[in-house]
């Protein structure tokens, strides 16, 4: 894959008069070269159902004429050397749904009705049922596709809008009528949803195989589900959709990232130029949002896609271009460092949302919250499935809601046996039914606290942490210490639970400091440290420091020498190591930017401060010849210490590489 695309949305309605009439080659091109583009990608198909191309399996544009809009765009880019993979809106398609209604996913209460679902008054689109007909159009059309654009040469296919979809669709109750099951059953309408998007996708795999079997294909439901790797499987390679104002924002790229670059298949970062999402013409960021969400992606070992939007007249909107451009003229000179890396990573972070095996919003905070104090900590970290590999990592952290199934009891303990430490929090590392941690982590368990909120008293002191009550606002758990366990934070209770009958002042009732402490707020046995609270679902919440300052202690004993990076970025720097094993060098990647929230909560980048003198301490397996900056070329002096390199990094303006052969 190319490190320097454009995802190039053209979802234009039939209303538009003059579609593709100002499309002219050489400005096309221009545009490209102006955004240091090495890969667009193009439509074959929109939203609203209508093709850019002559087709028999479909209508083309009706405004569009003869003009095919898709093979003079694909023509254009491969004459400068800018590879075009072609779009395939699979989900949506508003003509079909116009012409079968019945093809429309309905939703459970809307399985009863005989007609369209009653909003085809309003503007928006309609999602289409694979387990209707639609799928036979579908695949006609991609066939089509594939053998009118293979003597073009096809550089991937990417289908949008699509996964695991339950229906109540007239054509969904019937196929679980025949096969004698109830269809007013959710479980059997999931399932049947998982059985539809596997089909789909196994038949746009064989379909685009009649042609070539080399051809990539991508399959975009907006995310990648972090314990889904049978659905993520179903792709060549991943496109993280990910733009970061248009509801995305900034914590959900790193988490993605984090989780897909252990499966060793190419990956790219999504955002987009708009000021907020797709269909957003007119709107562009500043450019120091581009730089820093490019800079980002490779940082995290991916390549850039940033979307933008053609205009139906079909020229190209050279602003949009020379905005891309001031982020890719930057990634083009740095690619010599960026790509077949690895990731390196000291921690691993068991994906609350695949322990559950589903997205909710509990979920997704609680890996949000753990993902956002280990960046602000700068520690070195990959987000885990089940599946997973748990030895290369030092720590393996249980966010808040990972109570042990035997598999998972098994895996951990083999995983401690051979030396590994655990990190648990919450309900994370208790048996099934909640009645004790399956593992020392040095208390005996005793349920739920019945107060809320509670105070934490620290006892190893660490960093700024004081001797004082913290008001901590996540759910407390009681427990009290263990033989041989270490207590490095007392948990406090307040004088009663906040009641019409009993409060005191604004907010809550504070510690009650005439009884003894409640039970220990985070304890170290044999196998880790457990912090008895739902840390990260909180930090998530509320950003109160405390949260960040207990797993960074707790990280800060469970790692000791085991630490490989160490840096004096603020909070919000990011901080990636990525082994670049075919040159024998690290890159070490150093980014700051500080999004600010404008408006309705919109996450704005505008200005980027550049830092000075920032230190770097990494502690390699390998000794280091040469430290420089990339792409600068400057040499940067070292002091050794054992298997440690301590440098200062004199600037760091948005982004800057640190390479060390």
């Amino acid at each position: 894959m190319r490190f320097r695309q454009v995802h190039l949305d053209f979802h234009t309605g039939e209303h538009v008069p003059g579609v593709g009439a100002r499309f002219d080659k050489q400005q096309f091109q221009n545009a490209l070269r102006i955004g240091h583009v090495d890969s667009i990608t193009v439509f074959s198909k929109c939203h609203h159902g209508w093709a850019y191309h002559k087709t028999e399996a479909n209508k083309m544009h009706p405004t569009l004429g003869d003009f095919e809009l898709l093979t003079a765009q694909i023509e254009a880019a491969h004459e400068i050397g800018v590879r075009a993979p072609i779009y395939i809106s699979a989900g949506h398609d508003e003509h079909a749904a116009h012409e079968h209604p019945e093809w429309i996913i309905r939703s459970y209460e809307e399985r009863g009705l005989t007609s369209s679902p009653n909003d085809f008054t309003r503007p928006g689109y309609h999602r289409l049922c694979f387990n209707s007909p639609y799928l036979d159009l579908l695949i006609a059309q991609t066939r089509e596709v594939c053998q009118k654009y293979a003597p073009l040469g096809i550089d991937g296919l990417f289908f949008d809008i699509v996964g695991v979809q339950p229906c109540w669709c007239s054509h969904c109750q019937q196929t679980l009528r025949d096969r004698g099951l109830d269809p007013e059953d959710p479980a059997n309408i999931m399932a049947l949803a998982e059985e539809t998007h596997a089909t789909y996708a196994r038949r746009i795999r064989e379909t685009v195989d009649e042609t070539d079997p080399s051809i990539h294909v991508f399959h975009n439901s907006g995310h990648i589900t972090r314990g889904r790797r049978d659905l993520a499987n179903m792709s060549t390679h991943y496109e993280l959709e990910s733009l970061p104002t248009g509801g995305w924002g900034y914590d959900h790229f790193p988490l993605s990232a984090r989780y897909v670059q252990q499966f060793g298949v190419d990956y790219l970062g999504m955002t987009g130029k708009f000021h907020r999402s797709w269909g957003e013409f007119g709107g562009f960021k500043h450019p120091n949002a581009l730089r820093y969400e490019a800079a980002l992606s490779v940082a995290c070992g991916a390549k850039c896609s940033i979307g933008d939007q053609l205009h139906p007249s079909g020229k190209m909107e050279e602003a949009t271009y020379r905005l891309i451009g001031s982020a890719y003229a930057e990634i083009e000179q740095k690619e010599p460092w960026l790509d077949g890396v690895r990731a390196v990573s000291d921690v691993g972070l068991l994906s609350a949302e695949a322990y559950h095996g589903a997205r909710s919003s509990s979920n997704t905070a609680t890996d949000a919250g753990a993902a956002r104090i280990l960046l602000e900590s700068h520690i070195l970290f990959d987000v885990l499935d089940l599946e997973s590999d748990f030895s290369p990592y030092h720590v393996i952290i249980l966010p808040d809601v990972a109570r042990m199934t035997p598999a998972l009891q098994q895996k951990l303990q083999q995983f401690v046996d051979g030396g590994g430490k655990l990190l648990a929090t919450g309900d994370s590392a208790l048996t099934a039914d909640g009645s004790a941690l399956a593992f020392d982590l040095g208390v005996t368990y005793g349920g739920k606290s019945d107060y809320h909120p509670t105070y934490l008293r620290p006892v190893t002191p660490y960093d700024n942490m004081e001797d004082t009550a913290y008001v901590m606002y996540g759910q407390a758990h009681r427990t009290s210490l263990a033989e041989g366990g270490i207590a490095h934070a007392m948990m406090e209770n307040p004088y009663f639970n906040r009641t019409a009958e009993h409060f005191c002042s604004h907010q809550h009732t504070p510690n009650n400091v005439d009884v003894p402490p409640a039970g220990v707020a985070i304890s170290e046995g044999k196998d880790g440290i457990y912090i008895a609270y739902d840390v990260f679902r909180d930090y998530a919440a509320t950003g109160i420091l405390i949260d960040k300052r207990m797993v960074q202690l707790a990280l800060s004993l469970l790692l000791t020498q085991n630490k490989t990076a160490e840096t004096s970025l603020p909070a919000q720097g990011v901080l990636t190591l990525m082994e670049q094993p075919a040159h024998a060098r690290y890159v070490c990647h150093l980014l700051y930017a500080s999004p600010v929230r404008r408006g309705n909560g919109v996450e704005i980048i505008e200005d980027i401060i550049p830092l000075h003198n920032i230190t770097l301490t990494l502690r390699l397996p390998r000794p280091v010849r040469r430290a420089y900056l990339a792409p600068q070329m400057t040499e940067l002096p070292m002091e050794k210490n054992g298997q440690s390199v301590t440098l200062t990094v004199p600037t760091v303006d948005c982004h800057q590489m640190v390479v060390l052969e």
